[in-house]
């Protein structure tokens, strides 16, 4: 089928039909659509919230379901990603300039210190952002000094730790330390992930939650925040 013809379906569709192939093709990855459906709502008059939560974020939802269950995986993960980033684009710069833009929380994420692999980070951000979050991404190699900075700045809910190497997961216990000793932790719990990681040293290094996968983790976190809330 044509782009053409997408465009023309696309365009014929009610707000309810159009809204549901929304999901349908966010969760198959299609970028081009995905923002087309984006434009149409908001050309409709819809709230730019009401996009977002109505189509994308209940669309990552079935993405995040089927990941959790072993349906998809994740090169099909990040082609829905990529494809809300596509609706994003446009619903961005409105709900910035909004005083009442709803989302479901904030949280600041970064690989520790000493490790630059990313990709689980990654995709926690995605599922984060595709629930709903603000996720403040800090990237690789992450020190305390940073997330304390992130931290002092932003104001988040929540703060996610990834490691991949044995070598640097200790380091996650010398930063959730460094917040206790400040007195930080009250109302910030601290979720971590990857690879070597159980929930045995979770625990041990005194983190809210262990989340052993990306869509595990983005509920977790939205749990976390009604618990908190």
């Amino acid at each position: 089928m044509s782009a053409d013809n997408d465009e023309i379906i696309l365009a014929d569709l009610d707000d309810a039909e159009l809204v549901q192939q929304m999901q349908d093709d966010l969760y198959d990855g299609m970028i081009p659509e995905v923002t087309e459906g984006t434009q149409l709502l908001l050309s409709r008059g819809w709230d730019a919230n009401m996009v977002l939560n109505d189509a994308l974020v209940e669309g990552m939802r079935f993405v995040g379901d089927d990941f959790r269950d072993g349906i998809l995986f994740v090169p099909e993960v990040l082609q829905a990603a990529n494809a809300m980033k596509g609706g994003m684009n446009l619903l961005r710069p409105i709900l910035a300039a909004s005083e009442d833009t709803q989302s479901t929380g904030k949280m600041v994420i970064g690989t520790v210190k000493g490790d630059i692999h990313d990709i689980g980070k990654n995709l926690v951000g995605m599922m984060l952002e595709g629930a709903g979050f603000e996720v403040i991404d800090l990237g690789i190699n992450t020190s305390f000094e940073e997330f304390l900075e992130a931290v002092e700045k932003h104001n988040p809910d929540i703060l996610g730790m990834s490691a991949l190497l044995t070598t640097t997961m200790p380091y996650m216990g010398v930063v959730i330390e460094e917040f206790e000793k400040r007195g930080m932790l009250k109302n910030m719990p601290v979720m971590v992930g990857g690879a070597p990681l159980n929930q045995e040293f979770a625990d041990a290094i005194k983190a809210d939650r262990y989340g052993r996968d990306a869509a595990i983790s983005a509920e977790i976190a939205k749990t976390l925040l009604g618990v908190n809330r």
